[in-house]
């Protein structure tokens, strides 16, 4: 056991790779004295000069469903009232002609 009261273990992880920016999304499993728990960690990971700046959001199993829902809402809002006439798959179709030319 670590020196915590509590040991974390990594279950899924997910690499969302975005110019200069990668975003991980990590599923983690804490073994607390009060049982096993889960808990999403989610990683922005932006490369400058110096290395790399790190922000982490820790998000909570009783936040998952607000959390959902308002990014959701958040999305299609941008998408729908802000710039409906803008191509949100333009990188994504870039990102797959980019791997299938490799």
């Amino acid at each position: 056991m670590s020196d915590s009261n509590y040991e974390r273990e990594e279950v899924f992880s997910k690499r969302v790779r975005a110019g200069k920016r990668t975003y991980f999304f990590d599923v983690k499993k804490s073994n607390t004295s009060r049982g096993d728990d889960f808990y999403i960690t989610i990683t922005e990971s932006k490369k400058k000069f110096e290395g790399y700046v790190k922000h982490k959001i820790f998000l909570y199993k009783e936040d998952f469903n607000k959390f959902s829902e308002a990014f959701t809402q958040t999305v299609n809002h941008v998408k729908s009232e802000l710039m409906p006439e803008y191509d949100f798959d333009e990188y994504t179709n870039r990102e797959e002609n980019n791997d299938s030319n490799i």
